[in-house]
């Protein structure tokens, strides 16, 4: 009998924890956004996408005519409206790489925003569509 209680409290408290997946999972491409309060509209010559797991994003340049390729990754971690983000790769000279930024994130409807002050002081608000 006890052996069966405590098998019925195990698996009461396995069943409690939620695994669930990312809201930033998918793929996300950039429209725009603010930087230092001033418009940054997003190139009409390439487009950028950023494609999300669980716990990674992956960063693509896409341009007609041209092989896309990855210009970033890294990793990223959720806390309440907090994303995390560390730059693990990035295909030019980057003062982020390795470090860990703070962005205020927000999802309403397909767009996301990510706002954060950037270690060199920049104040960034990036928007993104999500369009898978």
């Amino acid at each position: 009998m006890k052996k069966n209680v405590f098998a019925f409290l195990f698996i009461a408290i396995l069943c409690s924890f939620t695994f669930s997946k990312s809201p930033l999972k998918g793929v996300w491409e950039y429209r725009g956004g603010l930087l230092n309060g001033k418009l940054d509209s997003a190139s009409t010559a390439y487009k950028l996408q950023r494609t999300y797991d669980d716990h990674q994003y992956s960063a693509l340049v896409i341009e007609k005519g041209e092989k896309s390729f990855v210009y970033e990754k890294g990793d990223y971690l959720l806390q309440a409206d907090t994303c995390f983000e560390t730059q693990t790769y990035c295909n030019q000279p980057s003062k982020l790489l390795g470090k860990t930024v703070k962005y205020l994130y927000q999802i309403s409807n397909d767009t996301l925003k990510l706002i954060a002050t950037l270690p060199n002081g920049n104040k960034v608000e990036d928007h993104w569509i999500k369009v898978k």
